[in-house]
Order: structure tokens, then sequence, then C-alpha cells
């Protein structure tokens, strides 16, 4: 995919400089926020991997160079005053120097938990414990038993997905759901679909719209 953008449209500050929100594509995870200058931001489309401004260096980087942990750019966005870049990346490997997953991991205050990204997070290890068994482990036994057995676990849930819907009972049935998801994910495991996979056929079947994007 080729990215085009007119860079004299953007408003870059002062300092020459436009801000850059680094979120993950896949699960939606806020990594990081960093600076490009006009270079910085053309290194970024003719390479597709993430160029910044450092402001205390003053000076180029390339996201990963000395770490590996590089951030392959699938899209780009630009706010409603065009003074503020959304990049949405794939990462191959944690987005912060300290080597957390993020650059916000020091909470400051928290409501209710975020489950965005429970689902990824159970298909990670579940893709880790069919790569690394565990003795004792559920998902272990069910990699063990094979294809015969985790087929018959998702016939199961699925029927009781159908009996908590019919007694009307919402805990119930969410309850089901959630089995029933997590059977489903280990299948798709073991036959090598991804929430991607299943994601880019829904994608396909909805009506186009229009988003604002760089390609």
């Amino acid at each position: 995919m080729t990215m085009t953008i007119d860079i004299n449209a953007i408003s870059f500050d002062s300092n020459g400089l436009i801000p850059a929100i680094v979120q993950d594509a896949r699960t939606g995870e806020v990594l990081m926020l960093a600076y490009m200058n006009r270079e910085a931001l053309q290194m970024t489309i003719e390479e597709q991997e993430t160029w910044f401004y450092s402001r205390s260096r003053q000076g180029l980087w390339h996201k990963g160079e000395t770490s590996g942990n590089r951030q392959r750019v699938k899209r780009l966005a630009l706010d409603c005053d065009q003074d503020t870049l959304l990049v949405q990346v794939e990462p191959m490997g944690p987005a912060c120097h300290t080597g957390e997953q993020n650059c916000f991991f020091n909470t400051v205050f928290e409501g209710k938990a975020s489950i965005r990204e429970v689902i990824y997070e159970v298909a990670d290890e579940i893709k880790e414990r069919r790569v690394n068994p565990v003795e004792g482990s559920y998902t272990t036994y069910l990699y063990r038993e094979g294809i015969d057995k985790i087929l018959k676990k998702v016939g199961e849930e699925a029927t009781e997905v159908l009996i908590g819907a019919k007694n009307n009972d919402k805990e119930e049935l969410a309850n089901e759901l959630a089995d029933l998801t997590y059977h489903t994910l280990v299948l798709m495991e073991l036959m090598e679909v991804t929430i991607d996979d299943v994601k880019t056929v829904l994608r396909t079947r909805r009506p186009k719209k229009e988003v604002l994007r760089v390609e």
C-alpha cells in the first residue's frame, strides 16, 4: 500500500513539529506519544515504519533501530484541525524504552478496568499454551486430546448458549457465551485462523463508509 499526503496542508507548530499518537492497529491500545517534523513524516510514509523527531536530541530517530522494536505503519490519519497525527501500527515489540508494552503504565486514576483487549489477551494465552504446554492447564489438555475433543466442546458450549437464551437468564447466557468464545478461540488457534481473519470477513460484509485515512 502506498501512502500519500499533502504535507503542506498539515499544521505543524512553531517548532515545525506535529504530535503523533501511536496506537496498536490490532487492539486499539495507545502505545506512545512522540513528535514528527516534515522529514520524519516523509520517512514514515516512504518506509512505512515510524520515524520521529527527538526534541531532546534535536534529530530524527527510527523507532526500534537499536532495540529491534520497530513499528510497521498500517494507517495514518489527521485530526479535524490537521495538527495531530494518529499512527496505527503493528508493533514488533514493546513501545516503551522501559520494556513496558506502552508508555502509559503509570496509572493515576482508574475507574472500571478496561476490557477492550481481553479477547486478544485470551487468544495470546491460548497460543502460548499450545507452543509451551503446561501440565495441569485445561488448554494444554484440550490440545493434547486433539481436534475431536475440541469440536465436541464447541458443540456442547453452543448448546449451553441456546439453553441460557431459552431460560431468559442474562447472567447464564453471558457465562455460556464466554465458554463458547474460549473454546472457539482454542479451535481457531488449532486451525490457524486468527481474530483478524474473522474481523476481515466481517468488514467485507459491511457497507463501506468514508474514513479519513492516508494511503
